[in-house]
């Protein structure tokens, strides 16, 4: 199995996994702007791509999904990890450009009525809203929430805020 993990930061080095990140003080393998599209990697060349705290960074989502896309693998794997749009930290980081929910991956599946952002297709294997612990039993509201996320995004969230949304999106080629 071939992993990329994009905007690897310091994560230490490991057999099969190639790091890509913008600066060069975190001593990754492959320096690259996300930005910079096609990325210097070979078509379907990865069985997975971690993408952890880095979707909300930039500029053009459709695109790198797309790009993303092109260097999976046949059923490779896309793992996410951002901020959920109720998170404090989402609106935080000033270099964030995006507040993202549980659905907005749904764009690059088929069925969806605005998937023609995207020539890019994947099928939505997993996703998960994460809560930070605290006084409140936050695995009732975990359930809760992942078990009616419309209704958690539309009427609960602003009372329970989530931390972060978890994907895994499978390449469909």
């Amino acid at each position: 199995m071939n992993i990329l993990s994009v905007g690897c930061g310091r994560k230490p080095q490991q057999p099969n996994l190639v790091r890509l990140d913008i600066s060069p003080d975190v001593d990754p393998d492959i320096v690259w702007d996300l930005e910079k599209i096609p990325y210097p990697l070979n078509d379907s060349s990865f069985s997975e791509i971690e993408c952890f705290d880095v979707i909300e960074h930039l500029s053009n989502i459709p695109n790198n999904l797309e790009e993303f896309h092109r260097i999976l693998k046949p059923g490779g794997l896309l793992k996410i990890t951002t901020p959920h749009f109720f998170c404090a930290n989402s609106y935080i980081d000033p270099t964030h450009k995006w507040h993202l929910s549980y659905f907005s991956f749904d764009y690059f599946s088929d069925g969806h009525c605005l998937s023609y952002y995207s020539k890019a297709r994947y099928k939505i294997k997993s996703r998960h809203i994460q809560f930070q612990g605290g006084r409140i039993n936050r695995s009732i509201i975990s359930r809760l929430a992942n078990k009616f996320p419309i209704n958690y995004e539309q009427r609960w969230a602003w009372i329970f805020p989530a931390w972060y949304l978890y994907f895994e999106l499978e390449a469909i080629k």
